[in-house]
């Protein structure tokens, strides 16, 4: 009897979960097979976590264009080869002197950053050589687009940044320049661009209120003035890899970056964290080798192996599935504990780039990435559904030619018909 009472629960228990699976396909195809998508790509997967079940595929083996969604595989990354604490510089003394080499470490005198261990530990020492010659990529990313440079999101990559290797101007009771050094170089003049291509010359219109950050180009002789200037003390630039084995000084909790790269949707910090990771397998940084560590080692059982070029997304050249989004957010959901995970996500309605979100009585409650580029918009992470459970989804939009508003329209749709069904 027993038995049969089993059976009969396990077989209404499968009939429920079938008939709430085949209204959640019913109901999600109508709204992605709508005119609305006629003449744009869209990929779009679902997942159970716990149960492994597959709510709804459209086209989740294709590959799009995935934007800052590809700040998701730059975080898995990062989860991977970080410590709880960066690595923020490497280091070894002989003779009274300290030679160091640069990690790639974003927060070094970054403005949003309070962490001050790399700086108190330099001021230390009286005579100071770096190497900035270990890194192996080039300042700008493969496929940026050439005349962002000027822009805040687009900074060069080194392998020692500086105040987030941007000049913050802003005109608070007089001109205010960061770093102090750039001060002579700011035109106040209207004028088209930001900042001249070749050179550090920067334009500030006289009547500007608001505070603008500007990429300034970078070399090992500026960065050299800039430390000089900072620490007040002179700096000797080494033209050979230190020798020897190399200590490392640990700074900024890694979590912070993890948290402002995802909220912000922070380039700089997304490609410097790749640098930052490659710092934890040999003394020469590169984003590159990182990439092709992880995606050889960590992730060689995904179906669809993404053409990843950038930890950003700035690049058109990037290519991922909604599948591969999905696989990796599902890695990352069983090796993070929730807590932890869901305040690295932007919050639906409470934080980062999801904080203008709209939903309802609380629900859906999204921790996710977005992604954006001209015609391009994707959504990729965790959706609580109105019984609490967590679901992992991947929503890939490309080459529309409607508003963006529009699309996030109907993405919100369909996550809360879905939040309404399971």
């Amino acid at each position: 009897m027993k038995k049969i009472l089993f059976a009969l629960v396990i077989l209404i228990f499968a009939t429920s979960c079938s008939s709430t699976k085949k209204t959640i396909q019913k109901s999600t195809s109508s709204v992605v097979s709508s005119d609305f998508y006629k003449n744009q790509f869209v990929g779009l997967l679902v997942l159970d976590p716990e149960t492994n079940d597959t709510l709804y595929t459209h086209q989740s083996e294709k590959y799009f264009t995935p934007a800052s969604n590809t700040k998701i595989f730059t975080l898995f990354a990062s989860l991977q080869l970080l410590p709880e604490n960066v690595p923020a510089l490497k280091y070894t003394v002989e003779n009274n002197t300290l030679y160091v080499q640069g990690t790639g470490d974003p927060s070094f005198l970054h403005p949003h950053f309070e962490d001050r261990t790399a700086f108190n530990f330099l001021k230390k020492y009286n005579t100071i050589v770096f190497d900035l010659n270990n890194l192996e990529d080039e300042k700008l990313g493969q496929g940026w687009a050439w005349d962002d440079y000027q822009y805040y999101y687009q900074p060069e990559i080194t392998p020692l940044p500086l105040y987030g290797n941007v000049t913050s101007i802003s005109n608070t009771n007089g001109l205010n320049v960061t770093p102090d050094l750039f001060k002579e170089a700011v035109v106040r003049t209207w004028y088209k661009k930001n900042r001249e291509l070749e050179h550090n010359t920067f334009y500030f219109s006289p009547s500007r209120k608001d505070t603008i950050e500007i990429p300034y180009r970078t070399d090992s002789v500026l960065t050299r003035q800039l430390l000089e200037s900072a620490l007040n003390k002179k700096i000797t630039l080494s033209k050979q890899l230190i020798p020897g084995e190399k200590e490392i000084l640990y700074g900024q909790p890694s979590d912070s970056l993890y948290v402002r790269m995802m909220h912000e949707s922070d380039n700089f910090i997304a490609e410097q964290l790749l640098v930052l990771s490659s710092s934890t397998l040999s003394d020469t940084l590169s984003g590159k080798k990182t990439r092709k560590y992880i995606l050889e080692n960590k992730l060689a059982d995904l179906r669809q192996p993404p053409r990843w070029v950038d930890g950003s997304g700035l690049s058109r050249y990037n290519l991922f599935s909604p599948e591969s989004m999905v696989a990796v957010l599902n890695k990352i959901y069983r090796n993070v504990p929730k807590q932890r995970l869901f305040s690295i996500f932007p919050e639906s309605g409470v934080s980062g780039t999801l904080e203008t979100w709209d939903y309802d009585g609380g629900y859906p409650k999204l921790y996710a990435k977005s992604g954006s580029l001209s015609n391009n918009y994707c959504l990729s992470g965790y959706l609580i559904t109105k019984t609490g459970k967590t679901l992992i989804f991947s929503f890939m939009n490309n080459h529309y030619q409607q508003s963006t508003s529009e699309v996030k329209k109907r993405i919100q749709q369909v996550l809360r018909q879905i939040a309404d069904s399971y």
